[in-house]
């Protein structure tokens, strides 16, 4: 059983969440959103200046859900067990009902303005996992951690572009078969 959010910032967070990536976010209207989370327009305002607004917040929240999860699998002092529990964790994701792609990489479709608040906080969770898989290759010892970690983030891209619309155990598969081609290192 899921708890519903208890204060209506929550609960209008929580609705425009599960609407924005199940829908779309320009699919969805203000209206929409202060109905589905019981609350008033004024609640709305009183919360967000904007709907650009409101998409910012739901891509910084669903940041740091993936900022805490990604964090967990990679402190794990075995470079290699954090490299494989991110990359099954990846393909995990895939598979999940009702997996509809990368909020980040949806958002950025739908607001092409890179100066957009919107862009930007998508090229901040960007640059975070760049960063985060770099650092993990080094810790693996790869050679060029800038290039492998560059390579991990499009194998992600494509892994989450390319679920919803082919086989996801077969993208999960070939992720985790890449990645392992990736970090095989002169032993």
């Amino acid at each position: 059983m899921t708890l519903e959010p208890e204060t209506p910032k929550q609960r209008l967070l929580a609705t425009a969440s599960r609407l924005f990536y199940n829908e779309g976010i320009h699919g969805v209207g203000v209206d929409r959103i202060v109905k589905e989370a019981r609350i008033t327009r004024a609640t709305f305002y009183r919360h967000y200046a904007s709907k650009d607004a409101l998409v910012e917040a739901y891509l910084r929240a669903t940041h740091a859900e993936l900022e805490t999860r990604v964090r967990q699998l990679t402190a794990q002092d075995d470079a290699r067990a954090a490299l494989d529990a991110l990359v099954d964790f990846i393909g995990d994701n895939a598979e999940l009902p009702g997996f509809r792609g990368c909020h980040f990489i949806n958002a950025a479709a739908e607001y092409p303005d890179p100066a957009s608040a919107v862009r930007v906080a998508v090229g901040e969770h960007r640059r975070w996992f760049q960063q985060t898989v770099t650092e993990l290759a080094a810790r693996l010892g790869h050679p060029d951690p800038a290039q492998a970690g560059q390579t991990l983030v499009l194998l992600r891209d494509g892994a989450l572009a390319g679920a919803p619309l082919d086989d996801p155990e077969s993208i999960r598969d070939g992720v985790k078969s890449a990645a392992a081609r990736l970090f095989e290192l002169p032993g």
